[in-house]
C-alpha cells in the first residue's frame, strides 16, 4: 500500500494511539484539522473554556461565550451556526448552563430530556494465561472476532447482546498494577518471575455489550460545585440496569469458555460491577422525530433552535454493541453536509 496524503503506514496503530505517535500522523483530530487549517477557513482558539450558548431575542443561536483560561477574560465567538461536539457530558453542561427566559430549563430542553438516558458501553471480561508466548502487545487490537452472541436466544431472558475480541491492552506498568492473575505475589523474586513469564503469555477476552437507556441515568448540574472558572460543574448519576449486570456476567462466562477452548492453562473472570466511569458516554441528547421526547432531529439539529446542532455521542438512543466512534464520525460527516445545504438554501 502507498502512503496517503503524506502520511506513512503505521503497523502498530493501537500502541501509537496509547503511547504516542511523534509524527502525529494517525490521530483523527490531527488528520482532519490539518487540511481544514490549510483551507484558511478555520481558526483554533486554544485555552478557551466554553461557558454558554448565546441567543438573540427570537431564540436563534448567535455564538458561544467562553473564558480565556490564560487571562480569565470573558469572550464571545459569533457564528451563523453553533455546533456542540463536546461529548455527552460537556455538551449537556453547556445546554443546562445556557438558561434564559426562552429556555428556563436549559437550552433546547423543551422536552425535559437533556442530560437523561446516559449510556455506557457494557462488557464482560475474562483473562487467560497460555503456555506459549502470544505477544499481544506487538499487534493492533483485532475487534469483534466473534459475533455469535450479537443477538441472544430469547429463552435466556436477556435483552441486548454483543461481540468478543481478544486483546492485550496493557502497558507493563498497567499490567502489574491491575491485570495479574488472582492471588499473585506482589513483591520480591516470585513477583518478578511471574511478571516475566506472564506478560507475553496473557490475553483478555473482552465481551462488548449493550447498555440499556434508563431515564434516571443522567448528567446534571451540581447545585453548589463550580469549576475553576466559576461554571457549574457536572454531576453524573448512574446505575447499571439489572438486565445489564446479568448480561455482563453472561459474557464474562462465555469469554472464559472461549479462552479455555483456545488452550489457556489458567483463566479467571472479572466480577461484574456497576460502572462508575466510561470513555464512551452516550445518549444524553437523544435523536428523534418527536420534539416532546427527543432533543435533536435526524440531522443532529435541535428541535428548539434551528441553527444549533449537537454532533457527538449524546444523540445515540441505543448504546450499540461496541465502540461508537465510527458511528459518531459518520453522523458528523452527514451533519456537516446538511449544515452546508441548509446554509445554501438560507434555512439557517
Amino acid at each position: 500500500m502507498d502512503d496517503w496524503d503524506g502520511r506513512g503506514l503505521i503497523s502498530t496503530e493501537w500502541l501509537q494511539r496509547h503511547l504516542g505517535d511523534p509524527d502525529l500522523r494517525i490521530f483523527d483530530v490531527t488528520v482532519h484539522l490539518r487540511p481544514a487549517l490549510a483551507s484558511g477557513n478555520l481558526d483554533i482558539l486554544p485555552n478557551a473554556m466554553a461557558r454558554e450558548v448565546t441567543l438573540d431575542r427570537q431564540g436563534k443561536a448567535t455564538g458561544i461565550t467562553f473564558i480565556d483560561k490564560a487571562s480569565g477574560r470573558e469572550c464571545h465567538a459569533a457564528g451563523r451556526v453553533v455546533v456542540l461536539a463536546a461529548s455527552s457530558q460537556e455538551s449537556v453542561r453547556l445546554l443546562l448552563n445556557s438558561k434564559s427566559n426562552l429556555f428556563p430549563n436549559g437550552l433546547a430542553n423543551s422536552s425535559g430530556v437533556v442530560g437523561k438516558y446516559l449510556m455506557f458501553n457494557g462488557g464482560g471480561y475474562s483473562n487467560g494465561v497460555f503456555e506459549h508466548e502470544v505477544n499481544g502487545y506487538k499487534g493492533i487490537v483485532a475487534t469483534r472476532l466473534v459475533w455469535d452472541l450479537y443477538e441472544l436466544d430469547p429463552k435466556l431472558g436477556l435483552s441486548g447482546g454483543g461481540g468478543f475480541d481478544f486483546r492485550f491492552a496493557d502497558t507493563p506498568i498497567n499490567f502489574v498494577m491491575g491485570s495479574l492473575p488472582p492471588d499473585s505475589p506482589t513483591w520480591g523474586s516470585a513477583f518478578k518471575k511471574l511478571v516475566e513469564n506472564t506478560y507475553n503469555r496473557q490475553l483478555s477476552c473482552y465481551g462488548h455489550t449493550t447498555s440499556l437507556p434508563v431515564a434516571t441515568n443522567s448528567i446534571s448540574l451540581d447545585p453548589s460545585l463550580k469549576d475553576a472558572w466559576g461554571v457549574p460543574a457536572i454531576r453524573m448519576t448512574y446505575q447499571d440496569h439489572p438486565n445489564d449486570m446479568k448480561l455482563y456476567q453472561y459474557f464474562a462466562d462465555r469469554g472464559e469458555e472461549l479462552l479455555k477452548a483456545a488452550g489457556a492453562k489458567q483463566t479467571w473472570k472479572a466480577k461484574p460491577e456497576s460502572q462508575d466511569f466510561s470513555v464512551h458516554l452516550l445518549g444524553t441528547c437523544r435523536m428523534g422525530n418527536d420534539p416532546k421526547t427527543s432533543v435533536v432531529d435526524k440531522y443532529n439539529r435541535t428541535h428548539d433552535v434551528k441553527n444549533l446542532f449537537i454532533v457527538d455521542g449524546s444523540s445515540l438512543v441505543t448504546s450499540g454493541r461496541g465502540q461508537p466512534t465510527m458511528t459518531i464520525q459518520a453522523l458528523a460527516f452527514r451533519a456537516g453536509d446538511n449544515i452546508a445545504g441548509f446554509a445554501k438554501r438560507r434555512e439557517i
